[in-house]
């Protein structure tokens, strides 16, 4: 299996290094190399990307400001010199960081991780049916959408409620949404998404999903009435 991969970096010798390093992987093909994010986003929108080497500190764009203004997102390896980005590196749902300068058998560990992920997701055998990944407590979850039954706003956050359990997520309500079947889950709230599958029944006010009573915006009750009649 092959990644399509590009790399993004301001510095030249990093570019030249990390696209030496790509050339003479097995699991990578390497597409494009781009000094700034504004050139980089272009070939993303234009063709398949599997895999995004990416510099943090960039001027106009960084590497942070980069991804969040990506509606498709590739797998990410951050590369950087600073240690102090991990953290917030693997908030951004990274598959990795690589931490100049960049040695052979990390680069490859790193690339392993992303293939590995990769087969997971192209995984379609599943009985249990459609899935999503999601980030969170610094791990890769794979969550079945026919389980979950609400997200909630959290602050800087999204609250996944499964029928397993809860799961706290760095992400807007509006990027969540995008990465769910839109003809399951509608916006009833400012705050609350919800799977139609799991509605006991409502009134003018709220949903009930088990005990629950998940509230309803008035301009957004039409759309869950709307969607139930389909059923």
């Amino acid at each position: 299996m092959k990644l399509n991969c590009v790399i993004v970096d301001d510095s030249s010798i990093q570019r030249i290094v990390v696209a030496k390093l790509a050339n003479s992987h097995a699991n990578l093909q390497l597409v494009g190399e781009f000094s700034n994010a504004i050139e980089a986003r272009s070939c993303i929108t234009t063709q398949k990307v599997d895999l995004i080497f990416l510099d943090i500190e960039m001027p106009v764009i960084n590497g942070f400001a980069f991804i969040d203004g990506l509606k498709e997102k590739p797998q990410i390896i951050f590369i950087t010199s600073k240690a102090e980005y991990a953290v917030k590196a693997f908030d951004y749902d990274a598959t990795d960081y690589l931490q100049k300068p960049i040695t052979v058998g990390r680069f490859d560990a790193a690339v392993k991780r992303a293939v590995e992920f990769h087969s997971l997701k192209r995984d379609v055998s599943d009985v249990e049916g459609e899935h999503i990944f999601i980030k969170s407590n610094l791990k890769k979850l794979k969550i079945y959408t026919s389980k979950i039954k609400w997200i909630e706003a959290f602050g800087d956050y999204v609250n996944v409620v499964t029928e397993d359990g809860k799961h706290l997520v760095l992400s807007t309500m509006k990027a969540f949404q995008e990465d769910l079947p839109e003809t399951r889950f509608i916006r009833v709230h400012k705050s609350y998404i919800i799977n139609i599958d799991k509605v006991e029944r409502f009134n003018s006010k709220f949903a009930e999903i088990g005990t629950a009573k998940i509230p309803l915006s008035r301009n957004k009750k039409e759309n869950l009435v709307a969607a139930l009649s389909t059923e």
